[in-house]
């Protein structure tokens, strides 16, 4: 019988600080191998009046501070914005993704012959949403398995013309659907790649600024830190846009007037995506959805339109939820997948899904959806995105919560790298 290879590697590690020479002496240690029709429009509303019970918002919150709008947009100097970006852009080039790493931690990591099912079972069943691939054969990382995955599998399963069965999807294994996915990408554009895209990674001792790049120029949500020193390539860390920025904001803490744009609202700063006004016209699409929108209509937009969340609006535009593409991982549990039709699951249906498999394995914390407003300064919607797991803020009107806008961390780092 066949041995199905996980691959999970506990990396702990201590980190002297006492002098620059000491980040080297980085010590390694229990690492093992264990057996075992989209529109681009303002609004996305899709059905009649929307009725949605049980969605009311309370998984929300805009932190601290009494609401307050401000109508007065200060002028932003060109200066202000130059400098904090040359400051910022020193940083990230003299630091390291060293700093990245956490004190201790654990990295998984799954090998490409185990079967595409169990994979999405152990990222739900982890609290995960991505994972590197190991490659045995070649000895090496070779990709990323992540939520789009998912999503691709299932509308493909939900494909009638699919080539791709439930029955196949138990012992299909992840090398399969790799090939299988770069075929699929082939037939809907003659123009896509002809080979796998190479794993884009990291080393620890490359600079922040080098690895934010990547993020940026890639369009991925995570990249891995590997060390190559050893015969076998050590995975340290998954390096996201999230842990380069609570490194600026821990080394600006104490000086936050060397960035002179941290106390200007974001409402008189080009960033983010915003709903355009009447008679405006706006560069970028913005798209929500009704919360009796399929989610099958909630999976087209995500892949076609190429964003990683969309809000969920009632009929005043009023904020109610969101969903994220990592959300697609909560369809593994007891096999969700295989006994619902994406067609005719509301978000609303999928939502509740989401909330109870994460409740079950201790994972839903009763915040989902971060907001801020639009004269909020910048300083606070860094700290916020800094937090581990708040990967986009909704900005939202006082008081009712009328979405106006989203930001996320590729946002803000586009702007700040200018």
């Amino acid at each position: 019988m066949e041995r199905i290879i996980i691959i999970q590697s506990t990396v702990k590690w201590t980190k002297e600080r006492s002098s620059p020479e000491s980040k080297d002496k980085m010590l390694l240690a229990d690492s093992w191998i264990h057996s075992s029709s989209v529109y681009f429009v303002h609004l996305l509303s899709y059905g009649g009046v929307s009725e949605t019970p049980g969605i009311t918002g309370d998984s929300m919150e805009i932190d601290g501070d009494p609401f307050h709008h401000s109508d007065a947009n200060p002028k932003i100097l060109e200066a202000d914005v130059e400098l904090s970006r040359h400051r910022i852009s020193v940083f990230l080039s003299t630091h390291t993704a060293y700093e990245l790493l956490p004190e201790s931690g654990k990295v998984v990591a799954l090998d490409v012959s185990l079967p595409v099912k169990q994979a999405f079972h152990i990222l739900y069943e982890q609290g995960i949403s991505v994972a590197p691939l190991w490659d045995h054969s070649v000895g090496r990382f070779v990709g990323i398995l992540s939520p789009l995955d998912f999503i691709l599998i299932l509308r493909e399963l939900g494909n009638h013309g699919s080539d791709l069965t439930e029955e196949e999807l138990e012992t299909h294994a992840i090398s399969a659907w790799k090939e299988g996915k770069l075929q699929l990408t082939r037939k809907f554009d003659a123009n896509g790649p002809l080979n796998p895209r190479r794993l884009i990674e990291a080393g620890p001792h490359d600079s922040l600024k080098d690895v934010t790049l990547k993020l940026l120029q890639n369009k991925v949500a995570t990249i891995p830190i590997i060390s190559q020193d050893g015969s076998v390539p050590q995975l340290l860390h998954l390096a996201s846009l999230t842990g380069v920025l609570k490194c600026i904001c821990r080394h600006f803490k104490h000086s936050p007037a060397s960035l002179p744009i941290l106390q200007q609202p974001i409402c008189s700063i080009p960033l983010g995506t915003w709903v355009p006004k009447i008679g405006e016209s706006n560069g970028r699409p913005f798209a929500m959805l009704r919360a009796n929108a399929s989610l099958s209509d909630a999976l087209s937009l995500l892949v076609q339109a190429e964003v990683s969340a969309v809000p969920i609006v009632d009929d005043n535009d009023s904020l109610l939820d969101i969903y994220c593409r990592s959300d697609i991982t909560a369809l593994a549990k007891d096999r969700a997948y295989a006994q619902i039709h994406l067609n005719e699951l509301s978000i609303h249906q999928a939502l509740q899904l989401t909330q109870e498999a994460s409740a079950s394995y201790g994972f839903f914390n009763g915040q989902r959806c971060h907001m801020c407003l639009g004269s909020d300064p910048l300083h606070k919607v860094m700290d916020r995105l800094a937090i581990p797991g708040v990967r986009r803020l909704v900005i939202v009107e006082a008081g009712s919560k009328r979405v106006e806008g989203i930001i996320s961390l590729t946002d803000l780092f586009r702007f700040l790298l200018g």
